[in-house]
């Protein structure tokens, strides 16, 4: 059944993030009617708490659904970069419902807890777990398939998501089954773990949901491809600067600085890095804008002292890195003028760094006046 629709999802990112929303809506509905049914018919909160989960599902799934429509929408004047981030605000709104289901359950759970109930042990009573348990690991298999084909955090995380419903439906029956053989009824407790796990679940989606929309750092397997693909061309020396802007799932801007030698016609120097951009936009579908650096490379003291700087650098911390080191000399000293790239968790500040390398610089090269502008890191990742 997951191959059939996995086949049929054919289309862009909306029709199949659509498609799979839908399935997981109607799955989802079906689950929480009955084990409403049989939680209400034997009084088990446990039961009623897992059938509000699956509810809570079905909700995040028409909201993703939503989210999936409105980022495909293209461009406009207001929104010159498309309307990619729909899909994390639809996240968010996804996890603070999810956040309040559990606080719901939790506070339901606690009354129980004071005020104890029996709960009446069935054999549908378990067919409907056993059965939800099923269909919880048939739905993680195809958004993790559908998921891993248009490249869906989403639905990824849908996938996890039904992975854990798994083990927290599990939970239900074990407790369904022990409080049977052993007559403790444990039903209470088990629907406030679940309503805890449900709870934290929530807190844990708006972090994640969060933090795209706040310009978290991007992946460092995407910075590395990014890195190494740019520095693949002929005459790219070395690339600093890199920032990457996402705007949503598949909407990704980035630019970088790229060091080419200064020797080399700057029409050449130009016509390669505009090749570079052109691969990016056809390749992976991503805007990368490049800013052409000269470097001196046929001086062999200035070449000198760029490595043995950028060494003193990594003395002080191993990700620190210098680029465009130019020299001005002058009647009584000379300009040692260079960047610096700062990892942003690192313990020093930017000063302490200025300060602590521009003594060691001209310490070893006298007459000299070190000139540094610290950057800040801004991938997170300097030297993947």
């Amino acid at each position: 059944m997951v191959e059939w629709i996995v086949k049929r999802a054919q289309g862009d990112r909306a029709r199949v993030g659509t498609l799979t929303g839908v399935v997981c809506i109607i799955a989802n509905v079906a689950l929480c009617a009955a084990k409403g049914v049989i939680g209400v018919l034997s009084g088990s909160v446990s039961i009623v708490a897992d059938a509000m989960n699956n509810l809570s599902d079905a909700s995040s799934n028409i909201v993703s659904v939503l989210g999936f429509k409105l980022a495909s929408k293209p461009a406009d004047p207001e929104h010159p970069y498309g309307h990619g981030r729909y899909e994390y605000l639809s996240g968010l709104v996804v996890a603070a419902l999810v956040l309040l289901i559990g606080l719901e359950l939790i506070k339901s759970s606690v009354e129980r807890i004071i005020h104890p109930e029996p709960v009446e042990f069935s054999l549908a009573l378990v067919a409907v777990l056993l059965l939800s348990m099923v269909i919880k690991l048939w739905m993680a298999a195809l958004n993790q398939k559908l998921g891993d084909r248009i490249e869906s955090e989403t639905l990824h995380a849908t996938a996890q998501d039904s992975k854990n419903d798994v083990l927290a439906t599990g939970a239900v029956l074990a407790c369904a089954i022990v409080s049977q053989v052993t007559y403790v009824n444990l039903d209470a407790w088990v629907g406030l773990a679940v309503g805890a796990y449900i709870g934290w679940s929530g807190f844990e989606l708006i972090q994640d949901t969060v933090s795209p929309l706040l310009g978290q750092a991007p992946d460092p397997k995407l910075v590395k491809h990014i890195r190494g693909k740019i520095m693949s061309y002929p005459g790219v020396l070395g690339v600093h600067d890199l920032m990457v802007h996402d705007y949503g799932p598949g909407r990704k801007f980035a630019s970088a600085h790229a060091e080419m030698a200064a020797e080399v016609s700057p029409l050449e120097s130009h016509d390669t890095l505009d090749n570079i951009e052109q691969s990016f936009k056809d390749e992976d579908g991503m805007i990368v804008t490049l800013h052409y650096d000269p470097i001196v490379t046929d001086d062999p003291k200035v070449a000198s002292m760029r490595l043995c700087i950028n060494a003193m650098a990594q003395q002080i911390d191993s990700r620190l890195s210098i680029h465009d080191l130019r020299c001005v000399p002058g009647p009584t000293h000379t300009n040692v003028i260079f960047d610096c790239v700062r990892p942003s968790d690192l313990q020093m500040s930017a000063e302490d760094v200025k300060h602590t390398l521009a003594q060691r610089v001209e310490s070893e090269y006298p007459k000299s006046i070190a000139k540094i502008t610290i950057d800040e890191d801004y991938v997170g990742h300097a030297h993947e």
